[in-house]
């Protein structure tokens, strides 16, 4: 009888522990399901404070990817799941393959802009659309009853957009898929674009061995254009970087940042970044594959910290199962 008294008692200050340890970290992955492309961004919070939102793609089948599922954090730590903020029931012209959802807000409203049906050639419906909302958590509608690019434009198939908000106030679409990137300026609605000087209206900027999922974010005054390198379905896909002094290039390719690491995870990239305002301080958001799993659509979020040389350039991230410390933000 003692013996089982103390096994209990033993069971319980190790589950304790357990739990204790838990909390210290975020652990990797973020939140469970199989997630991929993810999003990551910081909202006010209307009853004070800030929260970290991830808007990932949901990874399954091209068939089942129909809806978007959204996850809350006020520490990086305890995330808070909300399902189908977006739903192609009320997206009428997509039908599948919904992707890497970019969400910014303007004017006091959410926008969410998609990629839909994975379109292979310009006889095809679908491409790059835009959803609204007056909550983060939605629910978003349809904006436009239409894409906003549903045509392949220098090469690049219309997907895996990213919304860039420029130090002067100008909103960019970066987008592309099939190695090729353009950019697009936006107009102030969001319901379509607005031509550069030359008169054209998608300028391509593709660096080397760009593959897809672009992102772009303003550090000490530089640009810092990433993307993913190689296959998605494979152990090699990556982030790479370039830095330029302008939000349209050039970009020179600098080196890869992200990448598997035969001990923890393969497959690690198409991320987003998250800088705590006002402060240095980086976050990458990023999907990555098991070990144990050779399913292409088995993938998950994941968070750990990107630094910086005292150059500048972005340290190799450390890519790991612990995941992040808590931080709340003011």
């Amino acid at each position: 009888m003692k013996k089982q008294i103390l096994f209990v008692l033993l069971s319980l200050i190790t589950a304790s522990s357990y739990s204790q340890n838990i909390k210290k970290t975020s652990g990797n992955p973020v939140f469970p399901g199989w997630y991929a492309d993810p999003e990551g961004i910081i909202f006010n919070n209307p009853k004070g404070g800030k929260d970290y939102w991830i808007y990932p793609t949901y990874s399954a089948p091209y068939k089942d990817q129909v809806f978007f599922d959204a996850f809350s954090s006020k520490d990086l730590v305890t995330w808070n799941k909300h399902e189908k903020v977006l739903d192609t029931l009320h997206v009428k012209w997509a039908k599948k393959a919904i992707w890497a959802p970019s969400i910014i807000e303007k004017d006091k409203k959410y926008f969410m802009f998609f990629g839909a049906n994975d379109i292979q050639s310009d006889q095809e419906s679908g491409g790059i659309g835009v959803a609204v909302a007056d909550r983060p958590e939605g629910p978003f509608k349809d904006y436009l009853g239409k894409p906003l690019i549903d045509k392949f434009h220098n090469g690049a198939q219309p997907i895996d957009q990213f919304v860039f908000k420029d130090k002067d106030g100008q909103y960019y679409l970066y987008y592309g898929g099939w190695k090729h990137c353009n950019v697009a300026k936006l107009k102030s609605d969001f319901t379509g674009f607005i031509p550069f000087e030359d008169g054209k209206i998608f300028r391509e900027i593709t660096p080397a061995s760009y593959v897809e999922g672009p992102f772009m974010f303003i550090r000490n005054g530089k640009y810092y254009f990433m993307w993913s390198e190689g296959g998605w379905t494979g152990p090699n896909y990556s982030v790479a970087y370039a830095i330029s002094d302008s939000p349209f290039g050039p970009f020179e390719r600098i080196g890869k940042i992200l990448q598997q690491d035969p001990k923890v995870a393969t497959g690690a990239g198409h991320h987003s970044v998250i800088q705590v305002p006002e402060k240095d301080q980086w976050y990458i958001v990023y999907h990555r594959r098991p070990l144990t799993e050779t399913d292409g659509n088995h993938r998950m979020t994941c968070v750990d910290l990107m630094t910086f040389d005292e150059t500048g350039f972005i340290n190799p991230v450390k890519i790991t199962n612990e995941g992040v410390k808590p931080y709340v933000l003011k």
